[in-house]
């Protein structure tokens, strides 16, 4: 199983600390990460103040020439208000600099600010992404492309480049709760990337077998119908430690955004619950995380990548800290078991 971060590159709630010392932190993360053997790192797309991802491929471009083995990915591309021919130039130059490092995970995305930001119509927030996505694979797979749809401007036997490094540019479908967009994957053969951020790990397994049985009927492989999670998590020397460091900046972040979308404020026993045996959260010492993304792995009939959210709030130090924990501890005793 592939284990590594999800970044959404946090602009720093101290403000002592400069973006650009926060980004400057962010890349170090992942230089420590690549040195600590973690297998992935995934940086979002954001178009908020929260954040500094806006341009995922520059931060995984910077990190690429600090780093040897560790796969840099987007956490999501949001392929509905993107253009699919610049973000697969982007990653295909990203796959060259990191010598066949690259991937993509791309997705519809959880806030809306990038569609009027570059002027497209929630109205048309599926189809959007199904015509998009359609054009992506197609660059991928084909040096030159003859193409027509709703919402771009044509192509007519267009070359695209560079092309990647890798033979086929791995592309994941990064989903969240709707069941079409499990089918989809499966029936496009997209490895998937679940989302999961709250509830109980283990009720998603019935969207895990609608994609299964979706690529199965498509005819493609079990081999290529791989599944991974994406959970807020972090790891403490101590559950105590964990759970004292990560539930203050997690409480506060998902409280603002709760305010937005009419969730309630955060509670103590809500975090608990999210964190209890069957919750999708995963936060602790590493005995106890490594035996959770076990268990969820179980629950949902093979996970081959687990990837942690883990910068709500925390510095650092907090976060290195972490980092360490699971290239040194969690890893191995997900290995072996």
């Amino acid at each position: 199983m592939e284990i590594g971060i999800d970044s959404f590159a946090a602009a720093p709630v101290d403000k002592s600390v400069s973006s650009a010392q926060a980004m400057a932190e962010l890349i170090d993360r992942m230089a420590f990460a690549d040195q600590m053997g973690l297998n992935v790192f995934g940086i979002g797309q954001h178009y908020r103040k929260d954040f500094l991802d806006s341009a995922p491929s520059m931060i995984l471009a910077a990190a690429a020439a600090r780093t040897e083995n560790i796969i840099l990915t987007s956490a999501v591309t949001v392929l509905s208000s993107s253009d699919p021919v610049r973000e697969f130039q982007n990653y295909a130059t990203l796959d060259l600099i990191s010598q066949g490092r690259a991937e993509m995970v791309v997705g519809r995305g959880s806030f809306i600010e990038s569609f009027p930001l570059f002027g497209f119509r929630l109205d048309d927030y599926d189809e959007l992404f199904a015509e998009k996505l359609e054009l992506l694979l197609q660059i991928r797979d084909n040096e030159t492309v003859t193409w027509k749809g709703r919402f771009r401007a044509q192509l007519h036997k267009q070359s695209v480049y560079p092309r990647p490094m890798q033979e086929k540019l791995p592309i994941w479908l990064g989903v969240g709760g709707t069941p079409a967009s499990f089918k989809r994957a499966g029936h496009l053969g997209l490895p998937l990337m679940v989302a999961i951020i709250g509830g109980e790990t283990h009720r998603f397994r019935p969207l895990i077998d609608a994609y299964r049985k979706a690529g199965a009927e498509a005819g493609h492989s079990p081999e290529s119908l791989k599944v991974g999670i994406h959970s807020l998590g972090y790891v403490g020397k101590t559950a105590d430690i964990a759970i004292d460091t990560y539930y203050p900046g997690y409480a506060k972040m998902f409280t603002e955004i709760g305010k937005e979308r009419g969730w309630p404020p955060v509670t103590k026993d809500r975090f608990d619950d999210q964190n209890s045996h069957y919750g999708s959260m995963i936060v602790g010492n590493p005995a106890e995380v490594a035996e959770k993304i076990l268990r969820h792995s179980e629950a949902l009939g093979g996970i081959s990548r687990f990837t942690f959210q883990m910068d709500a709030g925390m510095n650092h130090e907090q976060l290195m800290s972490a980092i360490e924990l699971i290239g040194k501890e969690v890893i191995p005793l997900v290995n072996k078991a």
